[in-house]
């Protein structure tokens, strides 16, 4: 928080001060004032939602102490809407903020989340720009970003130009209050007495409304942006008159999750998913059922149609709200595993204790009868969606199944119906296309016993990578990975239908089996023997050293000379260049393998049978030779070479040494 610009001391009690916006805030003020956003509405959804969200925490932490509702057990949220002094007010009897709070909570976003808002709506301003217009989907989707990133509060500035927040945190015996205009600075002063009497705890938001925004003072208006975003609210939402009188409720205020499924529809679906997720885009799958016999419970969970902005937050933490009984418990109960974090949504029981702590849940016996019951239904309910719907379902693998195979490494026990789940890029696929290990394992070639992978930094290294050569020659199949995850889960992927899972970058690979597919490059006359090509090879290997752990004939490549490979018994390539870039240590000396058919063998032939009786010159140009090879292997495995510099000099004397020489 920036220093205040202003004290007013009254008996030396500090009674008013201003501050400055943090600077993401400020900018962000200033797209909402200025209409980024068409449909304004949306700012009396944000502000009820907040408003749910305290209710919800008082009612949680009077499970453990009744006494937070002595004074008032109706939780309700309040509209108040009064023409005359042009003012909208939205009150709520919830837990309230204390000072500090008012400060954090309205004048702070979370950098990230707010960093990705306006990244985004850069991304869309810029593509308007280049005249590729606003499809219904995109402006929905703009709409829904509000919510999404944590920044709906701020939304009031879209129709008001000034903001009045009165707040007394429960068992507080002072109140205050935040104002702002939304040009850069917010006041927090302590409530009068008149103004501390209105609310014995809770928050009262009074909107001082732009002369462009009175449509909304009217009844009909709030009646049905209330019905359309927050009927299912499960607090009732009240109308007032300008005096205070209750005129009538706005919402059902019903659960309704605990409806039956063939009693809601598409609408009442969409709506609720836009409450519970804070996204205004078409939910992808549904998951909606009630589970009966030893525990009890409703569930109601969406896959969203799009990734949330904080799908790859550190703490990968689940977003399924936890109710018991209709009562709230808790958002972080982690119901649902972390790889499922996704899927959001709410989650009802009728056998757990009201009481019971977020310390608790963890070790609950209940809690865990149901996670585990709604991950298999949940794993259950995928599975049946990419057998219905492969199309719709390669788009949810597309948005979240790099999240999906961190189960494959943290899952043991659901490792068989994650596999099922995966689709996979492969040397058969063509572009936008997906293939499962089940259709993979079906179109295994004769002899083959394996299922080849080749993990990448992205997906065009891993495809035009020199260890796939000798697979596409027989037309073997291999899987190209290319997501960061993907280092991880193949080290724990013990075989899929009895195929055990084998890197192409580590250990040796036979593929003498296998009949080649197509004719390999035509044979030159005067190939060197076995015995040629162990020497040159000792010699490669005595020039690089302990820069590779070995070198020797490669049965993998077909038409580059060299390529890296990892030993056997340790970490592939990928994993190898992974470890060392995060821990700046030395990964273990790769391979070289050479290809012995390859023109490169010629040169370091004759290169090698100078330097064998002493030509100073044979024996520099061979190294010079060796170290290009291992250098060029190195820059095909997306590696720079070893020393860029030398590199360099050997290259230019190779290109010189080539020059003809003038007569």
């Amino acid at each position: 928080m920036n220093s205040s610009t202003a004290d007013t001391k009254t008996n030396d009690k500090v009674q008013s001060r201003d501050f400055a916006f943090q600077a993401e805030v400020s900018r962000l003020l200033d797209l909402m004032v200025h209409s980024v956003y068409s449909e304004r509405e949306i700012f009396l959804r944000e502000l009820i939602s907040n408003a749910a969200d305290a209710l919800d925490k008082l009612r949680y932490e009077a499970l453990t102490q009744p006494e937070l509702l002595r004074d008032d057990g109706d939780l309700r949220i309040l509209l108040q809407p009064d023409k005359i002094k042009k003012t909208l007010r939205i009150g709520d009897n919830g837990i309230g903020m204390s000072r500090d709070e008012m400060i954090e909570n309205l004048g702070t976003i979370a950098r990230s989340g707010t960093k990705a808002f306006l990244d985004r709506l850069n991304a869309e301003s810029e593509a308007a720009a280049k005249g590729q217009g606003k499809s219904e989907a995109g402006e929905k989707n703009k709409l829904g970003l509000i919510g999404q990133f944590g920044v709906g509060f701020y939304s009031a500035f879209m129709v008001a130009d000034k903001v009045e927040v009165i707040s007394r945190k429960v068992f507080e015996d002072t109140a205050h209050v935040w104002t702002s205009d939304g040009k850069g600075t917010f006041t927090v002063t302590e409530a009068t007495p008149e103004q501390a009497e209105q609310l014995p705890h809770g928050t009262i938001i009074t909107l001082h409304m732009k002369d462009d925004a009175l449509d909304f003072l009217e009844e009909a208006e709030l009646s049905r942006i209330v019905s359309t975003y927050s009927d299912h609210i499960t607090f009732p939402i009240k109308l007032l008159d300008h005096n205070g009188e209750e005129r009538k409720q706005l919402n059902a205020a019903s659960a309704l999750w605990r409806q039956p499924a063939h009693q809601v529809t598409e609408q009442q679906y969409k709506d609720f998913y836009a409450h519970v997720t804070g996204m205004w885009d078409e939910p992808q799958l549904k998951i909606h059922y009630r589970a009966e016999g030893l525990q009890e419970f409703t569930v109601l969970l969406f896959v969203p149609g799009h990734p949330p902005f904080d799908l790859y937050d550190p703490n990968r933490r689940g977003r399924i709200k936890l109710y018991v009984r209709r009562v709230f418990i808790s958002d972080d109960a982690e119901i649902l595993p972390a790889y499922l974090r996704f899927v959001r949504g709410v989650i009802d029981s009728e056998d757990m204790p009201l009481n019971l702590s977020r310390e608790m849940l963890q070790n609950n016996p209940t809690v865990a009868a149901i996670r585990k019951a709604v991950t298999g239904r949940v794993l259950s309910e995928l599975a049946k969606y990419a057998n219905n719907d492969p199309e719709g379902y390669k788009t949810l693998w597309q948005h979240f199944g790099a999240v999906l195979k961190e189960g494959i490494y943290e899952d043991p026990e659901r490792r068989d119906s994650l596999y099922k789940l995966c689709r996979f890029k492969t040397t058969k696929t063509a572009e936008g296309e997906l293939r499962s290990l089940a259709d993979y394992v079906a179109d295994m070639r004769e002899n083959q016993k394996e299922i080849y992978y080749l993990v990448g930094d992205n997906a065009k290294q891993v495809m035009w990578s020199p260890q796939l050569e000798g697979f596409k020659a027989r037309d073997v199949e291999v899987l190209l990975l290319s997501d960061p995850v993907d280092n991880f889960w193949v080290t724990t992927a013990l075989g899929f239908e009895g195929k055990q899972f084998k890197s192409i970058t580590q250990g040796d690979v036979n593929l003498d089996d296998i009949p080649l597919a197509q004719r390999p490059r035509k044979k030159k006359k005067d190939e060197p023997d076995q015995q040629t090509i162990a020497s040159v090879i000792r010699a490669v290997a005595e020039v690089l050293g302990d820069h590779v752990s070995d070198v020797r004939e490669s049965r993998r490549l077909v038409n580059s000379p060299a390529c890296l490979v990892a030993p056997e018994g340790g970490s592939d390539r990928a994993l190898g260049k992974l470890l060392e870039k995060q821990h700046s240590g030395k990964a273990q000396a790769p391979i070289l393998e050479i290809n012995p058919k390859h023109e490169w063998i010629d040169l370091l032939q004759a290169k090698s049978r100078g330097r064998s009786i002493g030509d100073e010159k044979d024996r520099k140009e061979f190294e010079d030779l060796a170290w290009l090879l291992f250098d060029q292997a190195n820059i095909l495995d997306g590696v720079l070479p070893l020393d860029p510099v030398k590199y360099t000099e050997r290259l230019n004397r190779l290109i010189f040494s080539a020059k003809p020489h003038k007569s």
